[in-house]
């Protein structure tokens, strides 16, 4: 395992302006029948729910990062790549200020040229994929983002943590030890919400940013109707009681699932009480936020390079994320950005990651708080532990890595925090 050098995007030492944010909503509904991601393929019939672009932005005067949650299930980093680099071309933008997150429903359509999915579940992507829906997804992101930057007020934030059972394990196991994907009560579970609120000086709301690990899974591969699923429902439904925008970040989810699961309908998969078990948390969680401040912000990124599986084929258009030791060894590279917002420390990777993964940094972080923003500028597969490689089950099968990733990913990221404290 390789730690190569972190990238600092704020000189220390700089004066810095009154704290402003601003927060952006965009339809990204559809008009036409899509392929869908996250099961089988199929195409949709129909709507449930409308899908959205949610953005925050955040400036101190000196650093600016937009912090995106779209309601799709997954996006190759290839898309993450042209998308910022075309922003900063036309704007000045720099990608390292661009925090792309999605929900993970698996109810949403494909978004640009499948990446890894293609590598590592093969049969899911035979078919061609929408060039017209990328294009509307992209431009509708970019005029968000113009639109929050345009938008920036004076503001203050208030962070904090509750807690929800929305959720569950779900790496069941039988009386030989097989893993399947089930429902697993006993395993391991982060059952935390992490709040980010962003208010104005009165403390009237801007937005929410809600962090919570759940798979987008209530709704199974039967439904073909396009929906934001249970990490949508929480979210519209705090929205609605909030008066801003709610983004909904999910988690280290990769062994997490909703407490209903794989439905074929939207009634049958309880949809709706997610509102309660998800949702009404929220709220709660957010009227106990103390302490607004206008605090400073630091952004950094690091990459961390771990052994990648034997005879794993690679995307020739994700080469950045691919190297090789001088003994010939397949690596992959993974881009971990870090966001520190006062004494709250946030970072993020293009993986599904296993719980215990980011249950360990949080637990060893000399920060405050420490959120783990999953599914983030991309997805490179699951990461899962080095027990769960052991064991077997779904998730390792169509993993890139190897056990080695649970120790090199965790490792770094710990000695990264507490570097950072100061």
């Amino acid at each position: 395992m390789r730690i190569l050098a972190a990238l600092a995007l704020l000189a220390p030492g700089l004066a810095l302006a009154e704290f402003r944010a601003s927060a952006v909503k965009l339809d990204i509904t559809p008009p036409s029948p899509q392929w869908l991601m996250g099961y089988a393929a199929r195409q949709s019939t129909g709507v449930h729910d409308r899908i959205y672009h949610r953005i925050a932005a955040l400036s101190d005067g000196a650093t600016e990062v937009y912090l995106i949650s779209s309601d799709l299930c997954v996006f190759s980093p290839g898309v993450y790549d042209d998308f910022t680099a075309a922003l900063e071309k036309r704007t000045g933008i720099h990608p390292k200020q661009v925090w792309w997150m999605a929900t993970h429903t698996h109810s949403a359509p494909e978004v640009g040229p499948p990446g890894m999915y293609d590598a590592l579940l093969h049969g899911r992507s035979d078919h061609d994929w929408s060039r017209d829906y990328l294009a509307f997804v992209t431009s509708s992101l970019e005029e968000g983002i113009l639109k929050a930057r345009a938008a920036l007020e004076p503001a203050r934030v208030a962070i904090g943590v509750g807690t929800a059972r929305a959720n569950i394990n779900r790496r069941a196991r039988d009386l030989d030890g097989t893993i399947s994907l089930g429902l697993n009560p006993d395993g391991p579970v982060d059952r935390q919400i992490g709040l980010i609120r962003l208010e104005r000086p009165d403390g009237a709301p801007i937005a929410l940013i809600a962090n919570y690990a759940m798979h987008g899974t209530a709704l199974g591969g039967r439904s073909t109707q396009i929906s934001a699923d249970a990490p949508g429902a929480a979210a519209a439904y705090v929205e609605e009681k909030f008066g801003a925008p709610v983004l909904y970040v999910n988690g280290a989810a990769g062994d997490i699932a909703p407490i209903y699961s794989v439905y074929d309908t939207p009634r049958a998969a309880h949809l709706g009480e997610f509102r309660i078990l998800l949702g009404d948390r929220i709220l709660e969680a957010n009227r106990a936020l103390r302490g607004a401040a206008q605090p400073a912000l630091e952004l950094a990124e690091a990459t961390v390079e771990t052994p990648r599986k034997s005879g794993l084929g690679w995307p020739a258009e994700l080469g950045r994320y691919a190297a090789r030791t001088a003994g010939g060894e397949d690596l992959v590279r993974l881009p971990i950005r870090y966001l520190r917002i006062g004494d709250a420390a946030i970072w993020s990777a293009p993986v599904e990651l296993f719980c215990e993964i980011a249950l360990r940094v949080r637990a060893e972080s000399p920060f405050r708080q420490t959120f783990y923003f999953g599914y983030a500028n991309g997805w490179l597969g699951y990461l899962p532990t080095a027990a769960a490689f052991r064991e077997g089950g779904y998730e390792p099968r169509t993993s890139p890595f190897t056990p080695d990733a649970e120790r090199d990913l965790g490792n770094a990221v710990s000695a990264f925090l507490a570097g950072w404290v100061r």
